[in-house]
């Protein structure tokens, strides 16, 4: 690749990064702004995020620009560093997210959760107690099991739901109890429960209460944790092979630089 060719397409590549890094800080201002505190643990991520995405495209363009194969030395190690990144914590989320399928039951049209199903990562992080109240805390907040009862309207469009593995595993009790539904939001208690699984007895229909002690919760949460991992997974092995292709690319425009100056 000629040095003009490598470094105009380095050069263009990082000033649309630095644009995208603008928009994912303003992004991150905008949700400590507009979120509650389970969210704006997340905005500092975000933030910080967009401005190491900043930095490094600032370094990469100038590089470019200036034709600087020490800049671009300091680019390409990064990219390196980052890649590296990528690719370990793509393979742990394919490790992390592969146990865990969740369990059909009869009569209902979603499936029902197990904790132990998921791997020992997942078992760890929900099974801390610091961890679980913050988690419950926003669970409580977001009032996911409080909508239940506005979306189904009768007993039997509940029956006929297809809830999430959130709603079916922190709004209800397990199907195993035998806790006749009043409707969307609200079990008959007065029965004995029919299975010994500690979850039927912290059930409770109070909307701060409901399942959200019970194990069948940490498995929808960690349902969810799996799905939105494997969503990352698999945005980060197309961010991968995109890098890749920019690593290699700044690899020619580095080496035409350093062309340039013994040159000179």
């Amino acid at each position: 690749m000629g040095v003009g060719t490598s470094n105009f397409v380095i050069r263009w590549i990082n000033f649309f990064t630095m644009l995208l890094a603008v928009a994912v800080i303003i992004f991150g201002i905008w949700m400590s702004n507009h979120h509650d505190g389970c969210r704006k643990s997340l905005t500092l991520l975000v933030i910080g995020l967009g401005a190491f995405i900043f930095i490094i495209s600032v370094i990469g363009f100038f590089g470019a620009l200036k034709n600087s194969s020490m800049l671009l030395w300091v680019y390409l190690i990064t990219l390196c560093f980052i890649l590296i990144a990528i690719l370990v914590f793509t393979v742990l989320a394919f490790i992390v997210t592969n146990n865990g399928s969740g369990h059909n039951v009869a009569g209902l049209r979603y499936k029902e959760y197990q904790l132990e199903d998921y791997s020992s990562w997942f078992l760890k992080q929900l099974n801390n107690s610091h961890n679980w109240a913050r988690l419950r805390s926003c669970l409580v907040k977001s009032e996911d099991c409080n909508k239940l009862s506005k979306k189904y309207k009768t007993l039997k469009q509940y029956e006929l739901a297809k809830l999430t593995p959130i709603e079916a595993g922190c709004c209800r009790p397990p199907s195993e109890c035998g806790y006749p539904a009043v409707n969307a939001s609200y079990y008959d208690l007065t029965f004995h429960p029919v299975s010994p699984n500690h979850d039927c007895k912290r059930y409770k229909n109070s909307r701060a209460v409901k399942c959200y002690d019970c194990d069948s919760c940490k498995a929808g949460v960690a349902q969810y944790m799996k799905t939105e991992w494997r969503i990352v997974a698999i945005f980060n092995v197309v961010l991968f092979v995109v890098l890749s292709i920019i690593y290699f690319v700044g690899c020619c425009a580095r080496r035409n630089a350093a062309r340039s100056h013994s040159k000179a």
